[in-house]
């Protein structure tokens, strides 16, 4: 049976800027080499493994062969491992990050975060703190752009591959209005009632999820970015919506809000992930404000 080279990092770089570009000459362009360069490490790549990875005749474009496609998977995982070292080693040559840029959503219990920083400030004195709070999907657009290093992010941040994630809890959605809401009254709702009443409805202010709703149920809706506008606007009786418990647990004691007993929608979780870029994983301090916040992940606290 033929031996098998050891393929280096920087031939299976070549090989995924083939694939995700789509030409030698593209991939060139993105790596600053030379077409005849990046020809030159394929072959030789192929010479290595035994394996002819791309279809060059008859195509304009190279094309994966079947064995280039069983080797994707591999590189790929090959050269995300390979990142990952990278930037933890940068992390860890970097020390103690002299700013930490986190982003939160909104839906963060305001006692839950100002716990969190008030011991960040005390074990971290020296390390400056940049705070963003967004909704939705803008949390880890924030992240991916990297204007936060780490983010406090609700579900959306899933559909997110280039990002890492880590479940610290949840908080519960409840429908509410006020109680002059005929939505509130005493009798018992329909199923669908709900959609022909006014929803007020949080709307993101980044494009990470442009065009689509979620937890709309109302053909009418007021769309707000701002969640303090939406809960003062519930209480006015402007419309029903969905609130995180803990900031309508006060008005729902004090009558000032009523939770809706809607047969079609009684509410559901919001589940908050950590979220940071694979390629820039968090530093001393920001890690410990990731551990922190696990460590209770009761949020109604």
């Amino acid at each position: 049976m033929p031996t098998i080279g050891d393929p280096t990092f920087d031939q299976l770089h070549l090989f995924l800027a083939v694939v995700e570009t789509g030409s030698f000459a593209a991939a060139g362009r993105r790596l600053g080499r030379a077409t005849s360069v990046v020809s030159y490490g394929i072959a030789n790549l192929e010479s290595q493994l035994g394996l002819v990875l791309f279809e060059r005749a008859g195509t304009r474009r190279p094309q994966l062969t079947a064995a280039g496609k069983a080797v994707l998977a591999e590189a790929r995982s090959v050269a995300e491992g390979i990142d990952g070292l990278k930037a933890r080693v940068l992390g860890l040559r970097r020390g103690l990050e002299a700013e930490v840029a986190l982003a939160v959503d909104v839906m963060l219990p305001a006692a839950r975060l100002a716990d969190v920083l008030k011991t960040f400030g005390s074990a971290f004195p020296t390390v400056a703190l940049r705070l963003h709070v967004e909704a939705l999907g803008a949390v880890a657009a924030l992240v991916l752009g990297r204007t936060a290093g780490l983010g406090i992010s609700g579900p959306l941040a899933a559909e997110a591959p280039e990002l890492e994630r880590r479940s610290i809890g949840s908080i519960r959605l409840i429908p509410v209005a006020a109680p002059s809401h005929p939505l509130a009254s005493d009798q018992a709702l329909a199923p669908g009632a709900a959609r022909d009443h006014v929803q007020l409805v949080l709307s993101d202010r980044s494009s990470f999820t442009q065009g689509r709703d979620f937890g709309v149920v109302s053909a009418r809706t007021w769309r707000l970015a701002d969640l303090g506008a939406k809960h003062a606007l519930l209480r006015e009786g402007l419309g029903w919506g969905n609130m995180p418990l803990p900031m309508v647990a006060d008005d729902l004691a004090a009558g000032r809000l009523v939770a809706l007993a809607l047969p079609d929608y009684p509410g559901e979780d919001y589940r908050f992930d950590a979220v940071w870029r694979r390629d820039a994983p968090p530093g001393p301090a920001a890690q410990w404000l990731l551990d922190r916040f696990a460590a209770c992940p009761d949020f109604s606290i």
